[in-house]
Parts: structure tokens; sequence; C-alpha cells
């Protein structure tokens, strides 16, 4: 069952600000994402409206997500030994469930989707979980003579006040926290860890927000995913794209909904109808499997109706994450390798790891560590900053610890030797032409013959053309590159239409970095989440984008999406879209 509403660039109810109508009109005002807070939004069926952020259709009976345990009022304490130990106990046993979730999740075949991610996300999120620091803490008040479950719950807080006041990616991680608490002060009341719901039926998920390791240990009983908050870039957006899971963010008035309603539930346009009767719900099902089918058993590279090529690539974090039917890796994330390290990886487990991957992809363009105080690791030692989002972070690492850089590009170096292979290296968070001048001699010092940059800030926007002077590629970074044109914090869903990528000065700085790209002769391509989108695939593509890279559920839809129109007409379309 196709969906014809879906070949228009902007759909109605996701339409950013000051975007005009596909037809190249202006559209009659703003039109936010999120329905007024009063309550459901009410549409010609009957339904909500939200944020599509994971393509797909899906229906079937609501279960709302079980709150967190409620918190006792505080009990008398007799042995403040035996309080900190059962603290101990909780923040051991909570990070013991996380990594065995990790391992699970954990994809044993390279057909697994999404497990490789959802992995990663886990084992960072026990590290927090067995941060010394929130031992230290919790264990202190206990001495002082608070109960197990209020001393954690004291500890978790000034933990998240100290994140949430640091801003940036680390703001986001402050929600990560909630979830840790809540499982932790469950362990110490003696009640079950908080959890997915298992009615023992399919089921459409609904929650204010899902934690990442709700998210992560989605089962197959779960169709889509409704949420209240999170924003297009969230946990739950990335986790279930990855999935193929349809998924709607930012849906006021989903919670209402009784458990049982009968809801169906649009990934691509994040409308939400209720009341469908059962004949209905079985008729979405049943053309959403026969549409997956039908775009599983397409094939080919990327054109679009008239043979224009655009590459489709994968984002990857591992070798576990290659799948068949895309034209190579247009992102390799080698954050993995460092994660739960209190030293950084040896030169001869990152040759190692590279390696795996050269030798299975037609083509690999790996993205240098992507960290620093927005996503701390243990081993870099970075100080605290008061703003880590406009801090030291991606390539500015190297301006305190030049030694991590200088290893891993000696490592891809060599595991594209060993591989009898051609490397493409690039730079996260490049701002300025002397930032790449010198990312790119480095590199090429080591016979790395393709370098590029990240473009995730205005600055790098601004400055295409100077900086393909310097480097052979661009790779556009469309989450970054919208938190920071806007101003908006990614994680807030009452700035979800801000983050929207179909926001004509998104577009416009995209359209920017491709015009540069192609004076210069140089690919210039898009690797953020805006990339999986079918919606918008023709948007880029007329915008003069080369290559798409995105999780690999996406690759059919986005060949088909291109498939479907010749390049004069995604041109139109982006034109029409910038205004």
């Amino acid at each position: 069952m196709r969906d014809l509403s879906r070949s228009d660039p902007l759909l109605p109810g996701t339409a950013p600000q000051d975007a005009t109508t596909p037809d190249g009109g202006s559209s009659t005002g703003p039109q936010n994402v999120t329905p007024p807070a009063g309550g459901p939004e009410a549409g010609a069926a009957g339904g909500l409206a939200g944020l599509g952020v994971s393509q797909g259709r899906a229906a079937g009976p609501v279960i709302r997500m079980a709150g967190p345990p409620a918190l006792p009022e505080p009990r008398p304490v007799t042995d403040a030994a035996a309080e900190a130990a059962t603290v101990a106990r909780a923040l051991e046993a909570v990070a013991a469930d996380l990594d065995r979730r990790a391992a699970a999740a954990r994809p044993a075949t390279r057909s697994a989707a999404g497990g490789g991610e959802a992995a990663e996300i886990l084992e960072a999120l026990a590290m927090m979980a067995e941060d010394p620091m929130l031992l230290e803490e919790a264990e202190r008040r206990a001495r002082d003579g608070a109960d197990a479950a209020h001393a954690l719950d004291a500890a978790f807080a000034q933990h998240r006040d100290a994140l949430a006041g640091l801003g940036g990616y680390l703001a986001e991680r402050a929600a990560d926290l909630d979830d840790l608490k809540h499982r932790a002060v469950a362990f110490a009341l003696g009640l079950p860890m908080p959890g997915l719901p298992a009615p023992g039926h399919p089921y459409v998920l609904v929650a204010e927000d899902l934690s990442p390791a709700d998210t992560a240990g989605l089962g197959p009983d779960v169709l889509a995913l409704v949420t209240e908050r999170g924003g297009p870039t969230s946990h739950t957006a990335i986790l279930a794209r990855g999935r193929g899971l349809p998924a709607v963010v930012a849906c006021a008035g989903v919670m209402d909904l009784p458990d049982g309603t009968v809801i169906g539930v649009d990934g691509g346009t994040g409308e939400v109808t209720t009341g469908l009767s059962e004949e209905r719900a079985a008729e979405i099902v049943a053309g959403d499997r026969a549409e997956r089918a039908r775009l599983a058993a397409s094939g080919g590279p990327g054109r679009t109706a008239d043979g224009h090529p655009v590459k489709l690539l994968l984002n990857i974090g591992s070798a576990k994450d290659l799948r068949p039917g895309a034209e190579g890796v247009g992102l390799f994330r080698t954050e993995f390798l460092f994660l739960d390290r209190t030293g950084a990886p040896s030169f001869e487990e990152q040759v190692a790891a590279y390696a795996e991957v050269f030798g299975q992809a037609e083509s690999v363009i790996v993205r240098t560590l992507d960290a620093g105080t927005d996503k701390p690791l243990p081993f870099l030692g970075l100080p605290e900053e008061p703003n880590p989002a406009l801090g030291v972070r991606g390539l500015r690492v190297d301006r305190v610890l030049p030694d991590v850089l200088d290893t891993q590009l000696d490592a891809i170096a060599e595991a594209a030797r060993a591989t009898g292979t051609q490397a493409w290296v690039m730079a996260p968070m490049v701002t300025t032409v002397a930032e790449a001048s010198g990312f790119a001699r480095r590199a090429r010092e080591r016979g790395i013959a393709k370098v590029g940059a990240m473009v995730e800030v205005p600055a790098a926007a601004l400055r295409a053309g100077a900086l393909l002077r310097e480097v052979d590629f661009l790779s556009i970074g469309t989450n970054d590159l919208a938190q920071y044109t806007f101003a908006a914090d990614r994680q807030h869903s009452a700035l979800a239409d801000l983050l929207d990528p179909r926001q004509p000065a998104l577009l416009q700085l995209i359209g920017m970095c491709a015009r540069a790209g192609r004076e210069a002769g140089k690919p210039v391509g898009v690797c953020g989440e805006a990339a999986g989108d079918p919606l918008l695939a023709p948007l880029l593509a007329g915008l003069g984008v080369t290559s798409l890279s995105m999780a690999p559920v996406c690759v059919p839809a986005v060949r088909e999406a291109l498939a479907g129109l010749t390049l004069e007409e995604c041109r139109r379309r982006a034109e029409a879209a910038v205004g």
C-alpha cells in the first residue's frame, strides 16, 4: 500500500517555519510539528499529530509504558554500612543488566539489523552506572543516615543537575541518568527493574519518552513507537530507524489514549490515527508488509529516473553493522573502539578493527574519533567545561591531545595498506580552513589518499569552497548542522520543528556546500539522519548532493524515491523547498 502523499517534499503538519509549499508558493505561516499542549489534535479521521522519525506504517493496540517505581517515605536506618552495601549492589546490578543486554543486542551475523548501535548505547549506559563518583556520593549519603533508595535518588539527582547545567550533549545524557536511577532505586526496594511491557501479543508502545536502554531492548512484539517527547535525532529515533520500526515522537496527547485503543502509526508523516476498526488495522499491517517486501526485492545503485547517480552508502559502527545492498560505507564511526576504556586502544587494536571493515566493504569513509567534553571518554581526561557543545569536541580534541589523532591516522593508513584498499578519512567538527588544511596535511603525510571534512557548523558551510581547496570531499552532518544553525537542543521536543531537516535555512546551507563541490569537481555527501529519509532524498539530490549515507534499513526506500523522479524534477522540488 503506497502513500502517494509521500511524493510531496513538504507534508501537512511537518512543514517548518518559513517553508514554501510544493508548488513554490508561500505557506500560510508557522506550522508546528508538535500540536498544542491542550490535548489531542483532531484530524478528519480522528487522531494525533507528531514528528515522524522512522518510516513505515503499523497498526495495533496501544500499551502504555508504566512509570518509574514510587519512592516511599524515608525510613529509619539502624545499619548505615548495610545501606551503603545495598547502594553498591544496586549500581552493580544495573551495570550488569545493561552489559547483558548489550551482549544480547550485539549482532552475531551481518543480517541482524540495528544491533551494533544498540549494543554500543547500552555499553555507554553501563559505564554511567559504574561511575565511581556516583557510587561515592550515594555511599556517603547512606553512611550519613539515608536509606539506600533515598541515597541513590539524591546522588543521581545531584549528578543529573550537574550534567543538565553543562548543556549540549551532556544535557541530553541527563535524561539517561533518570532511567538508571529508576532501575537502581527499584533494586534497592526489592522491586523488579522497570522496563518494557510484556502483554503477550503485538502492540504499539506508547510512552512519555523512552530511555536508550528500553529502546535498545525492544522485542519483535513491538509494532511501532509513539512518544510524547523526543526529537528527530534522539536515541529513540536513531534506534527505531536502525530497526526499521515506524516511530513518531513529540506527539502531544498520546499518553491520554487508554490501553487497548487500536491506532495506526505513520512514521513518515507523523500521523497517529485513532479509533481504527480491526479490519482497517489489518489492512494497514498487510499493506506495510507488502511494501517492505517489495522494497527489499529491489537492488542496484542509487539513480534518478533519468540515470543521474547518487551513491547510497551505509552508516556503521563496526564490521558487524555491514549489510548488502549499498555501494559502500559513507560514515564509519570509530567511537565504538574507544568506549568503556580507561586507556586508548593500541595501534594494533585499531589496525585490526579498521582492516576488518576495509576487507568487507567496496569503499569506506572513516570518521576520526568524534568525542570530547560533550561526549566524554574517560581516557581523554578532559576537564569539565561550562558549555561542552561549544567546547573541545571532534577535531578540537587534537588541540590538547594530538597523539590520539596521530595514532588513529597511522592505524587507518596501515589497515588500508594491509588490505590493499584506498582509505577515505574525514575529520568531525571542522570549523576553519586552517583546521581542514592541517588535518589534510597530516593524513596525506601518512599516505592516505582521500581526505575530507565534515560540515557540522554554519561556519564550515559558509566557507565550503575554501575548504574544498584543501580537502578532497565534504560530508554534511545534518544533525549537528541543524542544532547549531537554529540554536536548538536536539532533545527538546518543543523545538522539534526547528530541527526538521526540511527547514529552508538548513537546505540552503546544504545547497551551498553542494554548489561548491560541483564547482570544484569534488563530491559532497550527507551522512546525517536526513540522508535516510525517502521524502528528503530527492530534495538533497536536487540540491546537488552526490551521496547519501544512512542506516542499512533505509536504503531500499531511498533508492526507490530517487528512481521515481528525474534530476530536473528533484531540482524543482529543492528550489520550492528552499524558497
